[in-house]
Order: C-alpha cells, then structure tokens, then sequence
C-alpha cells in the first residue's frame, strides 16, 4: 500500500492524546508507517552535554512518531481522505471529499 502522506503537508491528528492537533509533516517512514508531525506527540529525552558539538545537555523536549492511519491530511481546513487520479501519464493526488487536485509537495 502506498504512502498517501507526503513531506511538508498539513495533517490533523484524529486519534490518540494529541487528538485535533495540526501540523506540518517533518519525516514519512514509510517501512513503519509512522510520521513526524510538527508540535505533535512531545516527549522529554534527557541528553547528556557534548562540548565537542556545542550540546549544552539536560532535559530536552522533541516530536515523537505517530502512527500514519492515526492522521488525516488537511485540504482548505477541512480533513480529508487522499484519492488518485491518472492525469495524461502523470498520477496526482485529489481531495476525496472536494474532489480538488492536491497541490504537489514543497522540496
């Protein structure tokens, strides 16, 4: 099955403890399935300080992965499911729910 959520696409979260949270995707990893979602999921690391790369060290709070079936991409504000549609010999992605062609993803 193919990974229908892209780098740099809003997404909502709509299950799990940051329930309605939206974010920007940072990472896909599409062997596990998960994502990397802005502001979403934020765990404490402790760290230990490395003066050779300027780490000061500490408590450090970072984004965690969140399972991919547990977000739904953003499309006008609104969440939607993610469709496809062969276009000449190029496949692009729709909105299920309006229909409207995806804008492609930022680089």
């Amino acid at each position: 099955m193919s990974i229908k959520i892209h780098r740099n696409d809003m997404v909502v979260v709509v299950a799990g403890s940051d329930k309605g949270k939206k974010g920007r995707v940072l990472r896909v990893d599409s062997e596990k399935g998960r994502v990397l979602v802005e502001h979403v999921h934020m765990i404490k690391k402790a760290v230990k300080p490395n003066p050779q790369k300027n780490i000061k060290g500490g408590i450090l709070e970072q984004e965690a992965t969140i399972h991919i079936s547990n977000v739904m991409l953003l499309d006008g504000g609104e969440k939607t499911r993610v469709g496809y549609k062969i276009d000449g010999k190029s496949k692009v992605r729709i909105a299920r729910k309006t229909g409207a062609e995806i804008a492609s993803r930022a680089k």
